[in-house]
């Protein structure tokens, strides 16, 4: 079996997922299908939106499943006629047995944490919230439990200090898409060898730490509760997006829902300086360096200040 051979779903919807599926198709790889979350209406006009890895397998004409129920018959049956040998899951949702169970090689999934920690929905995104130095990438067999399959490839990159999840997410989908490639060459010479594919279960751990899935009101700063350094990291966590937020008053002017995308860490006595935006916090305090307010584009403290005092 060669890689032009394998027959591969590929079952993703965000653009970390795009990449995985970008690399198997420039590589060679066999992808005979798609799976998908279905198109929604987005933005203001609330036209629908097709996820960003349909798009790309339209662009390159590889058939897209968009169903609304996993566990629904007729998808089920269309997807069992593109008779895959493997299929490769990288952020969608989890799958019932009938399908991950379906493909003689069985389904493998790209996680982006250092499995065990940050089983879920957001494991990028806790990390950093977190303040944790290291994460990376992991690819494992699916079973019942989520998350919680054979390790098969697991790599690691540091996180910088002032680093925010939009950076370690991208230098992660760049990882994860060479790791997929690796499963998958690992999965065919095993195949070829008359061999099972080694895989190790996941350590046991002393504490766990899970990644649900993160809401607005999981986005708000809690100065009085939190430490300089525990909203550092909170912000950092969720910049760019979902952005944390919180409602200040700067300047005597009350704003409710203001998102911040930057702080820096320090021990300031001043609530507002005349060109600083400084917040107390539990301990030590924060001074703002990027923000939106409802309205108004992002920008930066010294900005936002200077039209302030215009206004």
């Amino acid at each position: 079996m060669t890689k032009e051979d394998i027959r591969i779903v590929f079952l993703g919807t965000p653009e970390f997922a795009t990449a995985s599926l970008r690399a198997l198709v420039e590589g060679g790889y066999n992808v005979v299908a798609v799976v998908t979350m279905p198109d929604k209406p987005a933005g203001r006009g609330h036209q629908m939106q097709a996820s960003d890895v349909k798009q790309y397998a339209v662009s390159v004409g590889i058939p897209v499943l968009q169903p609304e129920k996993l566990k629904d018959e007729a998808f089920v049956e269309e997807l069992r006629a593109y008779r895959a040998d493997l299929q490769i899951v990288v952020a969608f949702r989890m799958l019932p047995e009938v399908v991950w169970a379906m493909p003689r090689l069985g389904t493998f999934n790209l996680h982006a944490s250092l499995l065990p920690q940050y089983r879920g929905a957001a494991p990028i995104n806790r990390a950093v919230m977190n303040g944790d130095t290291e994460t990376g990438v992991t690819t494992f067999m699916l079973k019942h439990e989520i998350d919680t399959g054979n390790l098969i490839f697991q790599e690691r990159i540091a996180i910088g200090a002032d680093e925010n999840v939009g950076s370690v997410h991208d230098r992660l989908m760049e990882l994860g898409k060479d790791v997929v490639l690796r499963t998958v060459d690992r999965i065919i010479e095993c195949e070829n060898a008359g061999i099972a594919l080694p895989t190790t279960p996941q350590p046991e751990v002393g504490e766990l730490r899970p990644a649900p899935k993160i809401f607005k009101e999981d986005c708000e700063i809690r100065f009085s509760e939190m430490s300089a350094e525990e909203v550092h990291n909170f912000v950092r966590g969720l910049s760019p997006y979902p952005a944390a937020w919180a409602n200040l008053t700067i300047h005597g002017k009350a704003i409710d829902g203001v998102k911040i995308f930057a702080v820096e860490k320090g021990e300031w006595r001043e609530e507002t300086g005349e060109k600083d935006i400084i917040v107390p916090c539990k301990e030590g305090s924060v001074r703002i360096l990027e923000l939106q307010v409802p309205g108004k584009k992002r920008m930066d403290a010294k900005a936002f200040l200077n039209g302030l005092r215009l206004s």
